[in-house]
């Protein structure tokens, strides 16, 4: 739309319209063009008198007029025929004029010409335009500048991440009142890097600190400055912070700049690759920043181990900060952020709420409220009462509920032995998260799932946290074998996950005492996260992995066959109670489980980094994953 604004453009567009309105009017409203006659058949029509009128144009050698049918012709004749052309004429009783005519040229040269110097003329001003990177304003960066009144949002709005605001109150400070800060001799960083999970918030803060301190907001995504045409990225670099330099003091944010700021060299252009002049041009730009100027940028990635070091350094990137998922107390304050406004009933306890969404992000917390109230509106209750946020929560981690989908009774045993299997694992192994729910209701991919949840939020899981972990994922098909003596496919998953556990445990965790505490996989560098790229190693020390693999995962399923087998009476016992209800809470769940006692153990205080997520999820075709905030780094 830009394109068609240009003064240029518009010039060229009114010049193509009246040449094609004069075209179209001498074709439809102008004489038509005379049929051209041989001079025998001219000779022929004065024979048979059909020659209404004609004209002798000597100087051209043509004879034009109009037939008795009212056609017009023209005959262009030799000189040596115009004798017998006359004669011919004078014979046949037709009385002709004689006149020199007079064509013109210019008119009928325009009429030639114009078109053709109109197209050339659009052509050359396209191609000036692509030749200097601003098509259609294509070098102009798409950034909005917000103006003082339109950032709305302060960190009043903002929660669950105090660390993160306390940093970025010194960059409001710094906007609101410099002269505070250079009078101690104090810069401002001059880019802060806002590193967290996704939703977990930081585009939130970029624009409570804009909103705090009144200042205008210029927002842009990284990969909005990289194009097909090599130099339009380093162009809007600068066209943006031309903008913010003139609109000092002001705010650049840049999101997810992940996208042009990756590692140089890797690019398939090398060193011409448009993605690194931009990054080449974005590190010019901060290296020009002045303290005085008051432009202050802040980007957004949730990838900073592939950012280029020379954007972290100290000048450029000075502030780093990581706005993690909140902690029990954090999703709490969230929900009160986001509970205004929405009715909610007096029974709705948002403390058990934040306690069954550990690892959810502000933007899944969000979600659980809205989804909530959608539930309460298609219900067309007054209020929203505790069963529709549970039932929110239950959709946001797992999908809707599918009703609908026939079971066979068969299918429905078998899943019900499964989830059995899951949660009478979890609650006899010590170290294991206690069970919250079990359902066979299919849900999105799943066929039913088991839920645990911590107790508390935790940094650091033990050895003998992961050895229960695994025997409970494997604890649905033990009871499958157990019971129907012929195992399913559901438990796919739950193989695939307690695998990728195990091996976390013998090649990154340093858990196992054949191969010692030695790292024998690599997640640095452009990764990412799940691909473990294997250091170089021999065959013998691959071979042994394999083994301690399998060791651990037999001696995980073998615990979990244990613990079925000899509390056999309770497994069916809570099988039965899901065929008949479907969905058990946790103090059904606890009722039926209290016959088979907690095992006593000594507990392992070997050490070991987070591993992923430790819920269950079961069905025949995909799990259901909850997220626990200590357990992020998934396999």
């Amino acid at each position: 739309m830009k394109l068609l604004k240009h003064p240029a453009t518009k010039f060229v567009a009114a010049g193509v319209v009246l040449v094609a309105v004069v075209l179209i009017g001498r074709a439809a409203f102008g004489p038509s063009d005379p049929e051209h006659l041989t001079v025998t058949a001219f000779r022929n029509d004065l024979a048979l008198g059909t020659v209404e009128s004609a004209t002798l144009q000597r100087n051209v050698h043509t004879v034009v007029g109009s037939l008795t049918d009212g056609r017009r012709y023209s005959v262009q004749y030799p000189d040596s025929s115009e004798r017998s052309i006359t004669d011919a004429m004078v014979k046949a009783h037709v009385d002709y004029k004689t006149e020199t005519a007079h064509p013109n040229a210019f008119l009928d040269l325009l009429g030639q010409v114009l078109p053709i110097v109109l197209m050339f003329a659009m052509m050359f001003w396209f191609l000036r335009r692509l030749t200097s990177s601003r098509i259609g304003g294509i070098g102009k960066s798409r950034s909005g500048a917000l103006t003082k009144e339109r950032p709305d949002v302060t960190f009043a709005d903002v929660a669950g991440c105090d660390e993160a605001v306390e940093e970025l109150a010194e960059i409001r400070d710094f906007l609101a009142d410099p002269e505070r800060f250079r009078s101690l001799g104090a810069k401002i960083p001059k880019g802060v890097l806002l590193a967290g999970p996704p939703g977990s918030g930081k585009t939130l803060l970029a624009r409570a600190v804009a909103g705090e301190a009144g200042v205008p907001f210029f927002s842009l995504s990284g990969s909005e400055f990289v194009e097909m045409f090599v130099g339009v990225g380093a162009a809007r670099v600068r066209d943006l912070f031309a903008q913010a330099k003139a609109a000092a003091p002001a705010i650049v944010f840049v999101d997810e700049i992940d996208a042009v700021g990756r590692h140089r060299g890797v690019g398939h252009g090398g060193g011409h690759d448009e993605r690194e002049q931009t990054l080449n041009q974005l590190l010019v730009e901060m290296d020009g920043f002045a303290p005085s100027l008051g432009v202050i940028l802040i980007a957004a990635t949730n990838r900073p181990d592939v950012l280029d070091a020379a954007l972290l350094r100290p000048g450029r990137f000075d502030r780093q900060i990581f706005v993690d998922r909140p902690d029990r107390a954090g999703r709490r304050a969230i929900l009160e952020v986001h509970a205004v406004g929405k009715p909610l009933d007096p029974g709705v306890d948002l403390d058990i709420v934040a306690r069954r969404t550990p690892g959810f992000t502000g933007a899944d917390l969000a979600n659980v409220l809205n989804e909530a109230a959608l539930l309460t509106a298609r219900k067309s209750l007054a209020s929203i009462g505790m069963p529709q946020i549970e039932a929110a929560v239950d959709r946001v981690m797992a999908g809707p509920e599918r009703r609908t989908r026939l079971i066979i009774e068969q299918e429905r045993q078998v899943i019900a032995y499964h989830e059995s299997g899951h949660a009478l694992v979890a609650h006899v192994l010590p170290h294991a998260d206690p069970v919250h729910k079990v359902s066979i209701i299919p849900r999105g991919r799943a066929l039913g799932y088991t839920l645990t949840l911590p107790t508390d939020d935790r940094f650091l899981v033990r050895r003998s946290e992961l050895v229960d972990e695994l025997a409970m994922l494997l604890g649905g098909r033990a009871a499958e074998q157990l019971v129907f003596d012929d195992p399913t496919t559901g438990a796919q998953d739950d193989i695939a996950r307690a695998t990728a556990i195990a091996r976390q445990m013998v090649t990154e965790y340093g858990m196992s005492e054949r191969l010692g505490t030695v790292r024998l996989v690599d997640r640095s560098g452009d990764s990412l996260p799940g691909n473990a790229v294997s250091v170089a190693h021999s065959d013998d020390i691959a071979a042994a992995i394999d083994a301690e693999v399998r060791a651990v995962v037999d001696a995980a399923l073998a615990t979990a066959h244990r613990i079925v087998s000899t509390h056999r009476l309770v497994l069916d016992t809570l099988a039965a109670a899901l065929l008949e209800h479907e969905t058990l809470d946790v103090d059904a769940v606890n009722t039926i489980l209290a016959a088979a006692p907690v095992e006593s153990r000594t507990v392992d205080v070997a050490g070991g980094s987070p591993v992923p997520s430790t819920t269950v999820g079961t069905g025949a075709a995909a799990a259901i994953e909850v997220q626990h905030r200590d357990r992020r780094n998934q396999p």
